[in-house]
């Protein structure tokens, strides 16, 4: 599982598992413009269902610029996730310069009602040297 979710983070139970591609073929550096996609897993390891409300995230390019994302779920989903299940889903991050980063939490509640934001962990986002 580390090799295919090189990055990792958990809160309160809940994991979430990170890895990330570089898209050349929805990419156009001549342009200014580089494309990632990333793989989300975010497992339930807690004894009560869950559900996924919102995210938040801090998108930083190679310039150090940062940019904040919030909206309800993802990918126009609020999942349920029970006890020892997990969630996945694809998403892509588009950025004007060839390296920056990412992370961020999701802001859960839980089967109580208490509501717990979950740590995203943050990760690279790096093209591949032109001549690689």
């Amino acid at each position: 599982m580390k090799s295919l979710f090189p990055h990792v983070a958990e809160t309160l139970g809940v994991v979430v598992r990170v890895s990330v591609s570089y898209l050349p073929e929805q990419s156009e550096p001549a342009r200014g413009r580089w494309f990632w996609a990333y793989h989300i897993r975010i497992e339930n390891e807690g004894d009560q269902t869950i559900q996924l409300l919102t995210r938040h995230w801090v998108i930083t390019d190679g310039r150090g610029a940062r940019h904040s994302v919030e909206g309800e779920g993802v990918i126009g989903e609020q999942p349920l996730i029970a006890p020892g299940a997990s969630y996945d889903y694809v998403s892509g991050c588009p950025l004007a310069t060839p390296t920056g980063g990412m992370q961020g939490t999701y802001h859960m509640v839980g089967a109580d009602g208490e509501g717990f934001d979950v740590e995203i962990p943050k990760f690279a986002l790096l093209a591949p040297a032109v001549g690689a």
